[in-house]
């Protein structure tokens, strides 16, 4: 949906439902309120722009120890509907431990195959000028980068001990790419994948055989071209 224009209620200036913050004042005009798809909502909204949904959002304590990894700002605990984050007031990024994304996953792609998945559209290319690491909340060690499900177009930071860094925006384009039936293509394309790398394995020892190798150096190669696969599958 696209972005209205209104007037900021603080200083009058124009801008965009979409802008979480006035440019000229900066005053705070949207926040992550939408408790099915974790949209931006314009402060005093009582339903989500893009998915309908009323808005349900509780801001709780502050995170005492916990700042945000890109702007340095004390996250503070928000309840989105029954899905507790953290936030940051400044760059509206959001902070999930493992289990709640993973409920949050679940869910909605139950929620798409009870409701039905619509048309999925090809992710966009990923073009990032400089990659830059950030470290986790918890233990501070540097996160690691991954393209969520490999093909949605989404790029995640994660800590594999703590959980999951989402940018502005992020998590909202997730729940879109599973409710679009994002997970179902991309488990499609890993067992077609995998269906092609059997293949390519049995004519690697069939070769090997007709070779002449013994059953141990056939046996060599065949583990050679699978740890290879094992190592495009970790680093893919």
């Amino acid at each position: 949906m696209e972005a209205e224009t209104l007037n900021c209620p603080m200083c009058g200036a124009a801008t965009s439902t979409a802008a979480p913050n006035c440019p000229y004042c900066e005053a705070r005009l949207a926040t992550v309120a939408c408790p099915k798809c974790f949209a931006l909502m314009f402060l005093g909204s009582k339903h989500c722009q893009r998915c309908g949904a009323a808005a349900a959002r509780l801001d709780e304590v502050v995170a005492v120890g916990r700042n945000c990894p890109r702007c340095k700002q004390e996250l503070q605990v928000v309840a989105i509907g029954d899905t507790k984050v953290l936030e940051c007031s400044h760059c509206l990024g959001l902070w999930l431990t493992s289990p709640t994304f993973e409920k949050i996953c679940a869910d909605r792609e139950q929620q798409a195959a009870v409701l039905g998945a619509a048309t999925l559209s090809t992710s966009p290319e990923i073009t990032e000028s400089k990659v830059s690491y950030i470290p986790c909340p918890e233990c501070h060690q540097l996160m690691n980068r991954a393209n969520f499900a490999r093909c949605s177009g989404v790029i995640i930071d994660l800590c594999k001990q703590h959980g999951v860094w989402f940018d502005r925006d992020e998590l909202s384009r997730i729940v879109e790419f599973i409710q679009a039936g994002g997970l179902d293509a991309a488990r499609s394309k890993e067992k077609a994948q995998l269906e092609e790398e059997r293949r390519r394995l049995e004519q690697v020892a069939t070769h090997a055989d007709s070779l002449g190798f013994n059953d141990g150096e056939g046996s060599r190669i065949t583990g050679i071209a699978s740890a290879g696969s094992l190592l495009k599958l970790l680093l893919g």
